[in-house]
């Protein structure tokens, strides 16, 4: 059973990165270049994510049973954001501060939205998007709150505005009355949101392999560290979670949706943060480019064993 599962799961990843390589040689060939894909993150970050979370809802019938188990993804989403804040500080301690920074904001904070939606669409479908798009809501407000004062430590502040006005959170915000109200939009409205949506996977692989384009494997020796990052992320990080899914309770679909948000590779916003905090940007472009790299082999591996196990 184990080996199916990570047969399957493999098949999954696999497919979303041979579309990865399609956007990689895009990037070589002057097709779709990094420059264009960083002006398409906004039309994905904006548009098309927060119609994939809206979606979400809409698929869902709204049950005692649902209703409980969306709660309760909310709640392990944050759970996981502190478990990987606690592991990670003390990883951290030592060396560069600067660029300590880097590696425990990579350490903490996975990419919940362009890498684990697509992927959980395509192997649990909406049912699996509904309990990852909470994951995203709690990845928003701790990343815009501990991320930012860890990352702007001159001045330890942040937007508290910006804990409900972005994309996760208002798309949330949208989707979660409809599904309490159990709202049947017309054909008219909810057809533009599904074929938006439908393009997420396609759009946010591209992206990504451009990206992956430009990272240069042989750099890692020169950051020892970004191994750790991986070391963390990718395995401790989603035993420990998957230890505590269990010891919950968690089963089925839900432990299999929030395994998944667990084990994904580090966010490609680190990056952003690091532009805008005045920190090492090459070096959190390594990082999230290596990371990502090796969650091809980690990710189905995790996730054939919890299905097994679920």
């Amino acid at each position: 059973m184990f080996f199916e599962n990570v047969k399957i799961a493999a098949q999954q990843v696999g497919i979303l990165y041979i579309i990865v390589l399609v956007g990689a040689i895009c990037d070589k060939v002057g097709f779709f270049t990094e420059q264009t894909a960083k002006k398409c993150t906004d039309l994905l970050f904006y548009i098309i994510t927060p119609c994939v979370i809206i979606r979400s809802f809409l698929t869902q019938e709204f049950t005692k049973e649902t209703g409980l188990s969306l709660l309760t993804a909310v709640g392990f989403g944050f759970l996981l954001h502190f478990v990987a804040i606690a592991i990670n500080t003390l990883l951290y301690l030592k060396g560069d501060r600067e660029a300590n920074c880097i590696y425990k904001y990579s350490s903490i904070y996975g990419n919940v939205g362009y890498m684990t939606l697509p992927l959980t669409e395509a192997i649990l479908g909406s049912e699996g998007v509904f309990y990852c798009s909470a994951v995203v809501m709690a990845f928003n407000v701790v990343s815009f709150t501990h991320g930012v004062y860890m990352m702007d430590r001159k001045s330890g502040k942040f937007d508290p505005k910006k804990l409900i006005f972005n994309p996760g959170v208002i798309s949330v915000l949208i989707g979660l009355p409809l599904f309490l109200l159990k709202v049947n939009l017309p054909e008219l409205i909810y057809k533009p949101v599904d074929f938006i949506a439908s393009t997420q996977t396609p759009v946010a692989m591209l992206i990504f392999g451009t990206f992956l384009a430009h990272t240069k494997l042989n750099d890692i020796l020169k950051h020892k560290k970004i191994l750790l990052v991986a070391l963390s992320k990718l395995i401790i990080l989603p035993a420990v979670m998957i230890v505590i899914y269990k010891l919950a309770g968690l089963s089925g679909t839900l432990l299999t949706a929030l395994t998944i948000s667990s084990c994904a590779p580090t966010a490609n916003n680190t990056v952003m943060f690091a532009a805008k905090y005045d920190k090492d940007t090459s070096l959190a472009a390594q990082v999230v480019a290596t990371v990502s790299f090796m969650s091809v082999i980690t990710m189905p591996i995790i996730i054939a064993a919890v299905q097994t196990i679920a």
